[in-house]
């Protein structure tokens, strides 16, 4: 299996401005690569190709089609401001575009504000949390990470649960900067999950997350993701993600659109 780390660092530049990258069974989610590797890998291309960004606040991403194997990815820069610098990055496939990254880069600056107003969750520690998804009975990317259910319903189980609590974190240790973190913020299945009776398909059309501090830091690698889908009609759903790291501060606040054929 490779490791994360090893797979981001065989992204090779191919030509100009553009990185080529061959991903493996291991990181694949059905027919196209795992919506959290496409993220990152977006995101790996827009730092290289300009290494003096300053830390990333948001990230706007489209899961516009599959890719698998070699893909292609093309970063851009958008606009470089006073405050803030946005750039973009491609990934294509054999098909054609499949994932396109809006990215926004700010460094810090001083505030009268400096506080939260989420409160952190109640939820069981990582030892009294137990396997989520055993090695082997999810999709293929999943067997990169622990995984532990902490709170709320398993995968197709005829829950009626649409809220989960999930400790994850990668099984490679060295995978720990933000471009890690942005691949694993995606590791639960959408929130709606718990509650099919049967096996279905299910797809992420947009996803938007928002960095609350730029230096993530959490305990063994440990990050508490929490799922909650708000509505769930026409053959698509709504969720809220947020990612809390071990001492129970929130680190990341995403938005997910899902695609959900039954």
């Amino acid at each position: 299996m490779t490791t994360f780390t090893d797979l981001i660092a065989s992204m090779t530049p191919n030509g100009e401005n553009a990185f080529v990258c061959d991903v493996p069974a291991s990181w694949m989610q059905g027919r196209t690569l795992y919506g959290g590797l496409s993220a990152a890998l977006c995101l790996e291309a827009a730092r290289r190709a300009l290494p003096d960004l300053p830390p990333l606040r948001s990230a706007q991403i489209s899961f516009i089609g599959p890719a698998g194997g070699e893909v292609t990815i093309k970063p851009s820069l958008l606009r470089r401001g006073r405050s803030v610098t946005f750039a973009g990055a491609d990934i294509y496939g054999e098909k054609g575009l499949a994932t396109r990254c809006v990215f926004a880069f700010g460094a810090a600056r001083a505030s009268r504000f400096d506080q939260s107003f989420i409160e952190p969750p109640e939820a069981p520690s990582i030892a009294d949390s137990e396997v989520f998804i055993p090695p082997g009975l999810g999709p293929s990317f999943a067997d990169n990470y622990e995984n532990l259910l902490a709170k709320g319903g398993r995968p197709i189980s005829n829950s009626t649960e649409h809220d989960h609590f999930i400790w994850v974190r990668h099984k490679d240790q060295k995978a720990t900067d933000i471009v890690a973190l942005l691949a694993l913020a995606d590791m639960p299945p959408p929130a709606m999950m718990p509650m099919f009776s049967e096996p279905a398909p299910i797809s992420s059309v947009t996803w938007l997350v928002n960095m609350l501090t730029d230096h993530p830091q959490t305990e063994d690698g440990w990050w508490l993701m929490e799922s909650r889908a708000e509505n769930a009609s026409e053959g698509y759903s709504s969720q809220d993600m947020l990612v809390w790291n071990t001492k129970g501060e929130a680190t990341i606040a995403g938005r997910q659109s899902v695609a959900i054929f039954t």
